[in-house]
Order: C-alpha cells, then structure tokens, then sequence
C-alpha cells in the first residue's frame, strides 16, 4: 500500500490505447491510492466510465456540466485533492490543449487547476508524435513542469512501426511511485549500491559463482531513488529487472566491481554492499576448456579477491557512511560485530541463512542491524521494506 492516503486524477483522452489505462488505475488503487479518473469524450467512445468505475471505486467524470455530485465547482474541488496528475494515454489533441493552457473539457479545465506534480503519457501514431509541433508541445510541458514519459517503439494499432506506442502499466506505475511512494529524505545525497553474485572465470565455459540474486540490492537502490537520492548500482549478472531511475553499472567479475566501486567512491556519501563478491578467483584462467579426463578440475588452486569494504571503509572520508552485510549460518552476532570494526563500517545488516525467510532468492529478509552503539533486530518483511530501515538506520547515524 505504498500510495495510501494519494489522491490521483488520471486523464485518459481518445487513444487505441485507453483500455490500458483501466489496467493502471486498478494497479493505482490496489496500492492504496484514491483514483479519479477524467475521461474525454473521445476517449469514452474506447473504454467507458463504467469500467473506471469498477477498479476504483470513484465515480469517473466526463462531463464538465454534469449535476450529478456534490454541491462543490468539481474541477476545482479534485484539483485541490490531487497529489499527482496523470494523463495516459495523452493524445496529440490533448498535448496541445495543456501545452497552450486551453481549457474546453472536464479534464483540461481540471488540470489548469492543479498544483500538483504532472505526468503525462503520450501515445499516437509516430507520423503525430514525430510532427514538430506535437514536439514543440510537448518540450513546451517539460518547461512548465510536466514530466514527459516518452512512448515506446513497436507496432502500433495502424499497423505502423515506431514510436508512439503507449507505454506498459508497470513503468507508468514505476513513474508514479518515484513520485509518491516515499518522502524525499534523502534528497542531495549520492548513494552507491552494489549487488548481485560476482563470477569468476575458470576457463571460457565455466565460472565460480553464488546463489545471490541481486534482489536485496536492487530494493536498496529502489528505495534510495524513490527518496529522492541520486543512485548508482553496480551490479553483478542478475536476471532481474534493473531498477529504473538509478544509474546501472553492470560488472561481472569481483575485480571489476573493485574498480568501479573504487572510481566512484569519491563522490559518493552513502554506500550499501549488498553483493555477494567472491572472497577467491581461480589463480589462472586457462584459455581452453578443462577437460575432465586432464585431472585439471580436480584440484583448482585460489587466490583471495580485494576486499570491497575494507579498502572503502579504510578510504572514506569525513561525512561518507558505509553499512556492509553480513550473511552467516552461526555466531551472528559476534561474526558480524567483528566485521563492523575491521571493515571500518558504520552499520552492518545481518542474517542468518537458516532463519526461515532470510538469504539468497527470497522476496523477504530477516535482518539484525548492527552498529557501534548496539544492534537492533527487525521482524521478517520485505526486501524493500528491509531497505528503508536500513537507509532510515543510516540517515539517524547522519543526524548524530
């Protein structure tokens, strides 16, 4: 329920693509926001009222004279409610009219009145979105404000191929929870995230490796931008989606992650090692396969990796703030205090592989956050939610 207590107003004007937009605003409710759809009369004749009605529960206005509400000047009244607007799909007509302040229709005259943040969708034929005055439109939005949410390239209903396509529901609700989601606490802070498992190459067709999948670093990274920091996540391989809004550094091995954790570590003032590097590399990588019958894998001679966090947590300077992890299966508590002093950390998050919902390719952790000072444990819960305690863990250290 990340937006709860949100007010939305979702414009949806006379595109092919309005029927996805009844798919948002269920996605919009569900996690607790109050949805008011403002619906064209072009973009009625695609979905009607009735099916906005039925995933939000709010009546969906189309007309700017009807009678049948509350005694209130309507637009007004929702303008004053929302927290955020959204036109999706935004048609080249509407464009023109929000970009030239005209105001002929119930979801313009609304949206002239909000002083909330705006978003808006385009979605048309790419002959339409191409022209130069439907750019001119929109170019004159972002200068007043307006966050542009670019289309994407495919086929679209035509037939024709390009861009214009109306974005998936998933990114338009990614757009609003950067928006909403979260307060903007960590606002002028630069946060680096690593995560993942790291490979290291035994030969061209092999690799050691671990069962990390990225995900509690990813989550870090999510809910660091969605506070309003400026994110950078260097990521070891992960099939998981990257998250959007955050600078990606992808890496493979644990000596690339030194080196670019290490060039970026300068500038950052929060750090986050959430990956899993490898403590040890093959000490040769053999430019053929090892074959079997050689006896070459049965006895593979290793060299130690550089460690991470100690060479940043040696290095960092006044004001900077590291929280390292620690994964175990026994002594917890005294394994990870170890590692908070010589690692030079202020704060390590800790689990405990065998705890039922802790460790590698679950949706939820069990952490104990460990400082100088004490260690606090925290209840089974998401990965996401783990991460806002440990940055809101970091932020009060900040503070003191």
């Amino acid at each position: 329920m990340l937006l709860k207590n949100k007010t939305i107003l979702l414009g949806v004007s006379g595109s092919i693509a309005a029927y996805k937009a009844a798919a948002l605003a269920s996605k919009l409710t569900q996690q607790g926001a109050a949805v008011h759809t403002l619906l064209t009369k072009s973009g009625a004749q695609f979905v009607t009222p009735v099916t906005f009605e039925g995933v939000t529960g709010q009546k969906c206005v189309v007309d700017t004279f009807d009678r049948n509400f509350q005694y209130s000047v309507e637009h007004i009244a929702l303008a004053k409610q929302a927290d955020l607007v959204l036109i999706a799909p935004a048609t080249a007509n509407v464009i023109a009219k929000l970009a030239n302040g005209l105001a002929d229709d119930m979801l313009t005259t609304t949206v002239l009145a909000c002083r909330c943040p705006k978003m808006i969708a385009p979605a048309m034929n790419t002959a339409m979105y191409e022209n130069p005055v439907t750019q001119d439109n929109l170019a004159k939005l972002r200068h007043y404000g307006w966050t542009v949410i670019e289309p994407a390239c495919g086929r679209l209903a035509c037939g024709d191929t390009g861009a214009g396509k109306f974005p998936e529901p998933a990114l338009l609700m990614e757009y609003v929870l950067q928006q909403l989601a979260e307060k903007k606490d960590m606002a002028g802070l630069r946060v680096l995230v690593t995560a993942g498992p790291t490979q290291e190459a035994l030969d061209p067709v092999r690799f050691l490796t671990n069962h990390s999948t990225g995900r509690m670093g990813y989550e870090l990274a999510r809910n660091a931008s969605r506070r309003g920091a400026e994110v950078t996540l260097v990521t070891g391989p992960s099939t998981l989606p990257l998250p959007p809004f955050v600078k990606a550094v992808p890496v493979c091995s644990a000596a690339e992650m030194f080196d670019a954790v290490t060039q970026a570590a300068p500038e950052q003032n929060l750090f986050a090692f959430a990956a899993a590097v490898a403590d040890c590399r093959p000490a040769k990588v053999a430019s053929d396969k090892i074959k079997k019958e050689s006896g070459g894998l049965s006895a593979i001679p290793l060299v130690p990796t550089q460690d991470i966090l100690q060479t940043v947590g040696a290095q960092k300077r006044p004001g900077q703030l590291i929280c390292g992890f620690s994964m175990e299966t026994r002594s917890l508590l005294e394994n990870s205090r170890k590692k908070l002093t010589k690692k030079n950390a202020d704060l390590i998050a800790a689990n405990n592989l065998k705890v039922k919902g802790a460790g590698f390719g679950t949706d939820t952790n069990v952490l104990t956050l460990i400082t100088p000072s004490g260690a606090e444990e925290l209840p089974q819960m998401s990965k996401y939610d783990a991460a806002g305690k440990i940055w809101s863990a970091m932020l009060k250290i900040r503070r003191t």
